[in-house]
């Protein structure tokens, strides 16, 4: 049993309907706009609609949102983070305190208990939060600063969701919640926070931009957005060509139209927000209550924070940017799969040799790089040409694919690797193939 038992494509859950070529791919509700990232993601199976704004993420996606967890958690925990879990269903009492029940309107999703008792679905948990630290009757300073942060289900009532993942009804987010024993305190936490959000952005190798942001129905005193500059995106940006000066319009008081630092004209883009911090200085513990006791012994309000990343946001963002019209390109640490073996065509000469020498390399693979092992799907669907496959894998957008074609009978065989990202075909031996495949870095 010492082998990795292998994955055949033909057994994935991911139904595909590649030959989609302009069509919504079975979601296009008649007029209804779509976008790449909405197109290519039913397309390639990784997600299928179930009611307006709600999808299945097929298993392929849900590969992609685990790693990208696994990433949002290093960065977070290099921060001090504590990952926890706070309920879905959240007390109308709560948000009545916060003033937030009735200033959130028709968003919230609300609903009533058999005894009555009004709930929300939480779109998002300042309230909660508050709640839960308050409920810390004896917190001392010691013990600040406080980063507790969870990666949960979100919903909010969109009155038009659209852009598949990109505005949805039901959606995944990261948020953070923190607490802290002075406002420079607060003030030093948000910097790292935000220091930590451009380290994600950047592994995963986005072109993201921070803006000044308004605070809407979060409140506080100040608010940045990481922006994706995308032609589909619905927030309005202006940038200074020389990066001194990024806000959303929604900040400017009439018509800037240069930058306040260099004079340069502001240029006009859009964005897709994929992350958005706030500093809330004592809005929500002033009204919980959240106090810790300071040096002297004397109860004081925590400063508060708190930060956003919309977990199924960024997946459908990146696919958004990276990808080109007919093809998907993920981040490739987060790729579903990393890798593509396509055996050749059942009927061609190389057939029984070149299979038998492919399933080889993905054995040893899995032997030598073990991390790797469950990130290689064989396509085993040989009734298609290698080129038929071939093509299927570069809509897909695995970062590798690894082919046994015509010089897989040569001495010592030959394998064609594909390295998609950039754009390079590679011809290799099987301990070539494991040497270039050894870089590849997995979350």
């Amino acid at each position: 049993a010492g082998r990795a038992k292998r994955l055949l494509l033909s057994q994935l859950f991911q139904p595909l309907n590649l030959q989609a070529g302009g069509e919504a791919g079975g979601d296009g509700r008649a007029g209804e706009p779509t976008c790449r990232s909405q197109r290519l993601m039913l397309q390639g199976g990784l997600i299928h609609p179930s009611s307006p704004g709600c999808y299945y993420y097929m298993p392929p996606t849900v590969r992609a949102m685990e790693k990208l967890i696994r990433v949002m958690d290093e960065e977070m925990q290099a921060v001090g983070g504590q990952k926890l879990n706070m309920p879905s269903l959240s007390s109308a009492e709560l948000w009545r305190g916060s003033g937030r029940w009735d200033r959130m309107g028709p968003e919230l999703f609300r609903l009533a208990d058999r005894h009555g008792k009004d709930y929300c679905l939480g779109p998002t948990h300042e309230e909660a939060v508050t709640e839960l630290v308050a409920a810390q009757s004896n917190l001392s300073y010691k013990q600040l600063p406080l980063r507790l942060y969870q990666v949960t289900r979100k919903f909010r009532d969109e009155p038009k969701p659209r852009f598949g993942l990109l505005r949805s009804r039901e959606f995944y987010m990261k948020d953070m919640y923190t607490f802290d024993a002075s406002e420079e305190a607060a003030r030093q936490t948000y910097g790292l926070v935000c220091d930590a959000y451009c380290s994600l952005f950047n592994r995963l190798g986005l072109p993201f931009v921070k803006v000044r942001a308004a605070t809407g129905s979060i409140g506080g005193t100040m608010s940045h957005e990481f922006q994706l500059p995308a032609d589909v995106g619905e927030d309005r940006l202006v940038l200074c060509p020389n990066g001194h000066f990024a806000a959303n319009v929604e900040t400017l008081n009439g018509e800037q139209m240069s930058c306040p630092t260099c004079g340069e004209k502001l240029t006009q883009t859009r964005g897709i927000e994929v992350g958005h911090t706030f500093y809330l200085g004592t809005k929500y513990s002033s009204v919980s209550n959240a106090v810790f006791y300071s040096p002297e012994n004397k109860p004081q309000l925590a400063e508060m924070g708190c930060y956003g990343l919309g977990v199924t946001r960024i997946l459908a963002a990146s696919i958004e940017v990276l990808s080109t019209e007919d093809s998907i390109r993920w981040p490739s640490l987060i790729a579903p799969y990393q890798l593509c073996f396509i055996p050749p065509k059942r009927g061609s000469k190389e057939e029984e040799e070149g299979a038998t020498l492919l399933e080889q390399v993905y054995d040893d693979l899995a032997k030598a790089l073990p991390h790797l092992a469950g990130d290689s799907v064989l396509d085993d669907r040989t009734q298609l040409t290698i080129g038929k496959r071939l093509k299927d894998a570069n809509k897909l957008g695995y970062p590798y694919v690894v082919i046994a074609g015509k010089r897989v009978c040569e001495d010592p065989p030959v394998f064609e690797v594909w390295n998609q990202n950039a754009s390079k075909v590679l011809f290799l031996t099987k301990e070539g193939v494991i040497e270039l495949l050894s870089k590849v870095q997995v979350p």
